[in-house]
């Protein structure tokens, strides 16, 4: 079964400096209806004003992944990490038993347009931990892991039992994802118009399939996409 999650259903706040948008209840947008899918938490898209940022804060047991479409996030944590998260980079941050960051916008004139995606831990308590790693030229019309429990094929090592995918698709590129028995998906468009089994999604809309053996995703124009394969 697809539900599919609209750009515009989405919760949205815009304080000026911070224009965000919540797919889940986050912060002061609540609704029963939406408070996460299976392991995923947050999914939230930011679009940060030059020069802003948010200060100095903490988290903990959560495993926290941020992806820039556009622009520059500078990020200093408590563990002593510093450093600028551009576009073709991925970041992966353990809260576990406490972590403190901040994030912010360096540049004086460019805004910048993220995602910042939360996950549930397998377990709490774990300790605090950093990576970020730069993914360059994916190989287009194919499923990119970037994110996965072992790290494989140089991925990011998140602390849960999930995969993260990234995805550039051409005009009228088809990929396919076949998922396990007991596992979920969930498809989140990043920028271009597809369809997933038949069903159209343009930009910042999303799909979560449970008990779909496959997703075939097609592009007439072209799109970018993150999928997450969920237990």
């Amino acid at each position: 079964m697809l539900r599919i999650r609209r750009a515009n259903d989405r919760g949205h706040f815009n304080h000026g400096w911070l224009d965000t948008y919540h797919t889940f209840s986050f912060g002061d947008y609540h609704d029963p209806e939406q408070m996460g899918f299976r392991v995923l938490r947050v999914i939230n898209e930011d679009r940060v004003a030059p020069g802003q940022g948010f200060g100095m804060h903490g988290h903990r047991d959560m495993e926290i992944v941020t992806l820039v479409l556009e622009g520059e996030l500078e990020h200093r944590d408590s563990l002593g990490s510093g450093e600028v998260l551009r576009p073709g980079e991925l970041q992966r941050m353990t809260a576990g038993t406490v972590i403190r960051h901040s994030e912010f916008n360096p540049s004086a004139d460019e805004q910048v347009h993220l995602y910042q995606i939360w996950l549930l831990p397998e377990r709490a308590g774990l300790p605090p931990s950093y990576e970020q790693r730069a993914f360059g030229e994916s190989e287009k019309d194919h499923l990119n892991l970037v994110a996965s429990r072992d790290g494989r094929d140089g991925s990011l090592t998140i602390y849960q039992d999930a995969r993260i995918f990234l995805a550039t698709l051409g005009p009228g590129s088809e990929i396919r994802h076949e998922i396990s028995d007991g596992r979920h998906a969930w498809l989140q468009v990043l920028r271009g118009d597809l369809e997933v089994n038949g069903m159209p999604l343009a930009t910042s809309d999303a799909a979560s399939a449970s008990d779909e053996a496959e997703l075939v995703i097609r592009s007439a124009p072209g799109a970018e996409l993150m999928l997450f394969d969920l237990p």
